[in-house]
């Protein structure tokens, strides 16, 4: 992982900003819409994850789109323009094929922004977040968010202890993986008791415990919070009263963007690109503070 500024930034904010932006992502399936939420979230990608990791992921991202784009007209057969039929005798219909293709950018920006937010929030955060209203969830979600890492570590030393003691034979291959999965079983319930035991010894539960927090609002996360709570109220009432919008059955089209629209479409670019934004600022500021040296 990257060290990103907007992931200093309070979880109030990192939550309220991926709580919109996936929103949208899902429910605006608008083309400029999605093009501006796919744009974003793979250059806040870039920005979080080094090349090798968005490497990795787009090289099975990009057959999953292709997968999405092909099933969707081969199953919908919606729309009043028929390009070919198919073998089945189905129509192939442009809106069909059109709606494939928003669906696997809608279905890329989505993966990159769950990629990007499991970079920013992380444990400690949800934690945070979850801790005072819903006690027992948020531990019962942190523990689960750190055994599975955990335990795939376990996996791979398990592995190749067994490798190493000579256990790996070719011929016993189903009885040797169950045997490794019973002593990760294993493994996980021993830590399970003694991480119930190390709770209970800390007096989790009681009334009255207080617990430290490294988390504290600023002004800057007051701003960005009013921001985010702003621009996205702006939106979601332009959309709702009927801005920017677009049908894609039977015909595909909508009315012509208007000022308004642009400018709900400005506002929710500023909204999606707002950590690009901080880390060209805080580049900026770097820049600025080296040349008065």
């Amino acid at each position: 992982m990257r060290k990103s500024t907007f992931a200093g930034y309070h979880p109030a904010v990192n939550a309220a900003y991926f709580l919109l932006v996936l929103t949208g992502a899902v429910c605006w399936m608008h083309p400029l819409a999605l093009g501006v939420s796919a744009v974003c979230a793979a250059g806040y990608a870039a920005v979080v994850l080094t090349p090798r990791v968005l490497g990795r992921r787009l090289l099975w991202l990009l057959p999953v789109m292709g997968l999405a784009a092909v099933i969707n007209p081969a199953f919908n057969h919606r729309g009043a323009t028929i390009l070919a039929y198919l073998p089945s005798g189905n129509p192939l219909t442009l809106e069909s094929l059109a709606y494939g293709l928003a669906a696997a950018g809608m279905l890329a920006a989505v993966l990159l922004w769950c990629a990007c937010l499991h970079q920013v929030l992380d444990t400690e955060k949800i934690l945070y977040l979850l801790g005072r209203p819903l006690p027992t969830l948020s531990l019962v979600l942190a523990m689960a968010l750190g055994f599975v890492p955990r335990f795939r570590q376990q996996a791979q030393k398990v592995a190749q202890a067994r490798k190493a003691a000579g256990w790996e034979v070719s011929r016993r291959r189903l009885r040797e993986a169950v045997t490794r999965f019973s002593i990760l079983v294993t493994w996980a319930l021993e830590t399970a008791v003694e991480t119930a035991d190390s709770l209970a010894g800390r007096g989790c539960g009681l009334p009255g415990r207080t617990a430290f927090s490294p988390f504290r609002l600023e002004r800057r996360d007051l701003w960005a919070l009013a921001f985010l709570l702003l621009g996205g109220g702006f939106v979601l009432w332009r959309v709702a009263g009927g801005g920017l919008a677009w049908q894609w059955f039977p015909r595909m089209g909508g009315p012509a963007p208007g000022p308004g629209d642009w400018a709900v479409l400005a506002v929710y670019g500023a909204v999606c690109a707002l950590p690009l934004i901080l880390e060209g600022k805080e580049a900026w500021l770097w820049r600025r503070s080296r040349s008065r040296i």
